[in-house]
């Protein structure tokens, strides 16, 4: 994922935003065990009184304290309340709660801060026990025989029987026991609700977020590749199969945007959670720290095993779609081939064996993952058992309290849930990062076709002619050279045809016009100017190109014509099939112009796809026009018409013909012959009838005596 890392650069905002609202969920997640640990120990088991330190104490009691507490302490105490007088308005606002106040005399407690009461609340706190023991108030908090097992646990079983002796207080100042512990069980659980709503509001936000960044991710890598392999020369397209290229963009994608979507919501809440969880169980119960260390050392355990195993499978199993692309590819390609021979039983079996294998690889994962899950919740429930177990032994103990067991339970919980959501993560992103990689190769990529960096510009009215000079090529990672100096000029109003037997390097040769390759020596001129020294988009501006193999889009007839123009008109379309004889299929079918296209033009024959063609490169008007072996699927009447159209036609134009056929050759101004790769003759068919003994072969294994003249 590391050389895709500039892809995140426009979602930044987003994914801070996303992590911001993830640590506030997390926040609000941690929070909710504590606050159902006070409704357990403070709602209910002390009747909902929070405070030790009471708000009015009756002068008895004070008295009894007083002469309990240190000189220092009792100072303070003496300090933190005042007298309350029966007739003040403070004595009626407090006679609502405590109606015996105007009764009694009693004392009330002076404004301080929070910080102020807790200190002065636990300095009492074991002055207050000592009152309760000795009056019989409230019981002795602490078990006979039984100390508790740290200081921290004694401050906390101190503060609650403080607290029990200051709802005694209370209680008999005539305060109603429901109405208080009712209030307080609301008040907490009103925070508790409203936490919960911060986090599911969290979570949608962060799932809408999510949700945006990695679509658009996803959208932008689909752009960056597509616009990566139009720039790609065939040499790349040699190196990447179509099949592969085609996983890259979608499957490829699809897992990089799924691990985006996951990443974004767990990778930040995860570790948050987790250590969060760790700290707060801690806090509630420090002695069962090891119950966390124990599950946390299994399932980390239990990560790396199924880390180990699954990685070199997720490896293998974008190879394995690539090979499943490439075999369904074929077929489909194939299918009038496959049935012509009576092969489907063959493909079928190459078929399955390439999806079982995918499958197989997949079952294997996915049978890790399956008994990933159930272990996993094994271990969870393993662990709230044995922290019941080990929580109820600290309860009878007076070492903890119910809430702060069932706290430690749920923070217990959220470590383990963290851990999941990080495995998940875990077994995610090794497929993720082979799909990563495979994406970045495509993009890092350089087309072997560049543009200069100080491109020169053809004439306005450069007339198009073509010079090869000394050319010589030789494909990636071939031994030998498949053209060897060749040399010609190729003038514009001249049709200049090149024939040649199978292998000889025709289409090689035309290629390198347009640059689909580069010459590896020599150099190819356009109008005087080496076609590496201008920019790719003008050079072809001023080629029509029709390859050997016709290849049409789904559309209409008019959008594929109008493909070399868009702003062409009717009558431009028109002209270009009557040109390419294309025109008499078209009338014929009710939809003229805008009868539709098929995939590849599958809904047409092999002629009809040449001429549509021939008429899409004509449409273009350009200087220079190309065919490579465009006529072989015409009939020879067909091919005869075309030729003396397309003389009329491209008047001006350079025309460069590749054909097999002498018949199409004979009438060019200039015949280009080949053979291995080197020019073996050049010039006009009679002149190669007598000086070319390799064109002379071909002629007359096509040609009767009365045609070759």
């Amino acid at each position: 994922m590391k050389r895709l890392i500039g892809f995140f650069r426009p979602y930044l905002g987003a994914i801070l935003a996303a992590f911001a609202l993830l640590y506030g969920q997390a926040l609000c997640d941690l929070a909710l065990p504590d606050y159902m640990s006070r409704i357990v120990n403070v709602g209910i088991q002390r009747g909902g009184i929070e405070e030790s330190l009471p708000e009015v104490m009756r002068a008895t009691t004070m008295a009894r304290l007083m002469g309990m507490l240190p000189t220092k302490a009792a100072t303070r105490l003496a300090a933190a309340y005042e007298p309350l007088v029966a007739e003040s308005p403070r004595a009626s606002a407090l006679s609502a709660r405590y109606p015996r106040v105007r009764d009694t005399e009693v004392y009330a407690l002076k404004a301080a801060s929070g910080a102020e009461r807790d200190a002065l609340g636990a300095e009492i706190a074991e002055a207050l026990i000592a009152i309760a023991a000795r009056g019989g108030e409230m019981p002795p908090p602490i078990a006979a025989g039984r100390a508790p097992a740290s200081a921290a646990a004694n401050t906390a079983m101190a503060a609650a029987a403080a607290a029990r002796l200051t709802k005694t207080e209370y209680l008999a100042l005539g305060a109603d026991e429901a109405v208080i512990q009712r209030a307080y069980i609301l008040a907490t659980g009103a925070r508790m609700l409203l936490l919960s709503l911060l986090g599911a509001a969290a979570t949608v936000l962060v799932g809408l977020i999510s949700a945006r960044v990695a679509a658009g991710l996803a959208r932008d890598l689909r752009l960056a590749v597509f616009s990566k392999v139009e720039s790609f020369s065939l040499r790349e397209f040699d190196r990447f199969s179509t099949a592969s290229l085609i996983t890259r963009t979608n499957n490829d994608i699809m897992q990089i945007q799924m691990v985006t979507l996951m990443m974004i919501r767990m990778i930040a809440y995860a570790p948050i959670i987790g250590t969060g969880g760790v700290i707060k169980a801690l806090g509630k119960g420090s002695s069962m720290w090891w119950i966390i260390a124990l599950a946390v050392a299994i399932i980390a355990g239990l990560i790396a095993v199924v880390y180990k195993i699954a990685v070199p499978r997720f490896q293998l199993m974008q190879k394995l779609v690539d090979r499943l692309n490439l075999v369904a590819r074929e077929q489909l390609s194939g299918v009038m081939v496959i049935r012509a021979f009576n092969r489907q039983d063959r493909e079928e079996e190459r078929f399955d064996a390439a999806n079982r294998e995918l499958a197989d690889n997949m079952l294997f994962v996915n049978r890790v993952m399956v008994v990933m899950m159930p272990v996993m919740m094994l271990v969870m429930n393993a662990v709230s058992l044995l922290i019941v177990w080990v929580g109820s032994g600290q309860i009878a103990q007076a070492r903890m309290q119910v809430g702060d067991m069932m706290a430690f339970m749920q923070y217990a919980m959220q470590i383990f849930f963290s851990f999941i959501m990080m495995s998940i993560m875990f077994v995610m992103l090794p497929r993720a990062e082979v799909s990563a990689n495979r994406v970045a190769e495509v993009l890092e990529t350089n087309p072997s076709v560049l543009d200069p960096a100080e491109p020169l510009t053809f004439a306005d009215q450069a007339p198009g002619r073509v010079e090869f000079r000394n050319v010589s090529f030789r494909y990636p990672g071939a031994e030998e050279d498949v053209l060897h100096g060749v040399s010609f000029t190729a003038e514009p109003g001249r049709t200049t045809a090149i024939i040649g037997a199978t292998g000889a390097g025709k289409s090689s040769l035309v290629a390198l016009v347009p640059r689909l390759y580069d010459a590896s020596a020599g150099a190819v001129l356009v109008d005087g100017l080496d076609v590496r020294s201008v920019r790719q988009e003008d050079l072809r501006k001023r080629i029509g190109y029709v390859p050997q193999k016709a290849s049409l889009f789904s559309g209409s007839i008019a959008s594929n014509l109008r493909y070399a123009d868009p702003d062409a008109d009717e009558a431009t379309l028109t002209e270009a099939a009557r040109v390419a004889q294309a025109w008499d299929f078209i009338a014929e079918s009710p939809e003229g112009m805008e009868r539709q296209v098929s995939q590849g033009g599958g809904n047409l024959s092999g002629g009809q796809k040449q001429r549509l063609s021939i008429a899409r490169a004509l449409v273009k008007k350009p200087p220079i026009l190309i065919f490579d072996d465009s006529f072989s699927a015409l009939d020879f009447k067909t091919d005869s018409r075309l030729r003396k159209a397309l003389k009329e036609a491209t008047s001006g134009a350079t025309v460069i013909i590749v054909t097999q056929r002498v018949a199409t050759a004979k009438s060019a101004d200039q015949i280009v012959v080949l053979d291995e790769g080197r020019v073996v003759g050049l010039g006009r068919h009679e002149e190669l009838l007598d000086i070319c003994e390799t064109y002379r072969e071909i002629a007359t294994s096509q040609l009767g005596e009365k045609e070759l003249r």
